[in-house]
C-alpha cells in the first residue's frame, strides 16, 4: 500500500510541477507578461521555497523534487515578468 501512495505522490508532484510549463512557454514565446500577476508569482515562489524547506525537514523526495521543479518554472516566469511586464 505504501508503494501506491508513493506513486500517487510522485504523480501529484509531476502534475503540479508541470502545471506552469504552458505559462512559461507562452511567456518565453510571446515575451508578453503584462497580464500576469507579479504578486501571485512572488507569493507562490515564497510558498514553494517553504515547501522545499519542509520537504527537506521530513526527507520527502516527492515534496522536494516537485517544489524545486515548480520553483524553477515560477522563477523563470517571474524573471520574464520583470523583464517584459
Amino acid at each position: 500500500m505504501e508503494q501506491i501512495f508513493n506513486l500517487i505522490g510522485f504523480l501529484a508532484a509531476a502534475l503540479t510541477s508541470f502545471g506552469l510549463v504552458p505559462q512559461a512557454l507562452k511567456a518565453h514565446r510571446t515575451r508578453h507578461t503584462k497580464d500576469l500577476s507579479l504578486e501571485m508569482y512572488t507569493i507562490t515562489a515564497a510558498g514553494l521555497f517553504l515547501w522545499i524547506v519542509y520537504g527537506l525537514s521530513i526527507r520527502s523526495a516527492q515534496v522536494i523534487i516537485a517544489n524545486i521543479l515548480t520553483l524553477g518554472l515560477c522563477c523563470y516566469i517571474l524573471f520574464m515578468k520583470l523583464k517584459y511586464g
